[in-house]
């Protein structure tokens, strides 16, 4: 199976469910949780989970959350290659999420934002291998030009690169025209209906895919409830696959970064378009059922 390099971001999520509607500027009963996240080291835990060989590089603090957060991606099986950092602490996130089910997210980037072009090992680029990267790393000016070393060692050694568009409001303030412009040249591109939407201007997920392979030779737009779809330059129109259904949803946070992992390894063994898409929906289904963004054991 081919190796899998993620480059990208390492997280503690702070989750906080509401019990009723928000009473602003006063008190709401809620449940509040500590996980692991961060869409780099989410999208590795699954894959490993998965039976995938994986390698993560990313920075932590020198505290114990990042220990903890270190420990827990060695304990999926994760090839875990964190430098840290002696000033900066791990990053954190504060989710909050409504009675509705409605997330926003409050993120402090902490270690993440000093991520350099030296934290990256020469010796996971090989030729063979896959990158795939968090758009986090590339959005956040203090770690950007560690993501245009990984995509520059990537494409130097032969290896296939994929990358995810993590978030549409930080992609938006980067601005679409400089996101396309660092990662033109990768073969695999990952967005959401929004984060295509602030790429493309297309509200339309079809119509979002087809101008964004200009850039790209495959797309995949992650559609919430209605599933997943790819498309490639000279088809006439997309795979689509079908949402798998969830019993009971507990949190939908990392739900995309558990799709990204079950669509790349049967991506990477050339299986049809269909099954991939097929295999990120069912893993994005087990996240959403499963309480935080990591798998559980």
């Amino acid at each position: 199976m081919t190796r899998v390099v993620v480059v990208g971001d390492l997280m503690t999520d702070a989750v906080a469910r509401a019990r009723y509607a928000l009473a602003r500027a006063s008190d709401t009963p809620a449940v509040v949780t500590m996980h692991g996240g961060g869409s780099g080291a989410n999208i590795s835990s699954w894959l490993a989970v998965e039976g995938a060989e994986v390698a993560f590089i990313g920075r932590r603090g020198a505290d114990i959350t990042g220990r903890n957060r270190d420990m827990e991606l060695m304990g999926y099986g994760v090839d875990a290659r964190l430098v840290m950092d002696p000033e900066r602490p791990t990053g954190t996130c504060v989710v909050l999420v409504t009675h509705k089910g409605e997330r926003t997210m409050l993120s402090d980037p902490g270690a993440n934002a000093a991520l350099s072009p030296e934290d990256l090992p020469r010796d996971l680029f090989t030729s063979g291998a896959h990158l795939h990267l968090s758009g986090y790393t590339l959005m956040n000016e203090g770690s950007r030009e560690a993501g245009f070393a990984a995509l520059d060692m990537a494409r130097r050694s032969g290896m296939s690169i994929s990358v995810d568009c993590a978030s549409s409001a930080p992609l938006e303030r980067t601005g679409a025209e400089p996101f396309l412009e660092w990662t033109n040249g990768a073969k695999l591109l990952f967005a959401n209906i929004d984060q295509a939407k602030v790429l493309t201007g297309r509200d339309d997920a079809e119509a979002a895919a087809k101008v964004l392979t200009a850039w790209f030779p495959q797309v995949v737009i992650k559609m919430n409830k209605e599933g997943a779809l790819w498309y490639s330059n000279g088809r006439p129109d997309p795979v689509r696959a079908a949402a798998e259904p969830v019993e009971k949803i507990v949190d939908g946070t990392g739900a995309g970064d558990a799709f990204c992992a079950g669509f790349l390894p049967p991506w990477l063994e050339g299986k049809p378009p269909a099954e991939s898409l097929a295999s990120g929906c069912r893993l994005a289904a087990k996240a959403i059922m499963h309480l935080g963004a990591r798998p559980p054991f």
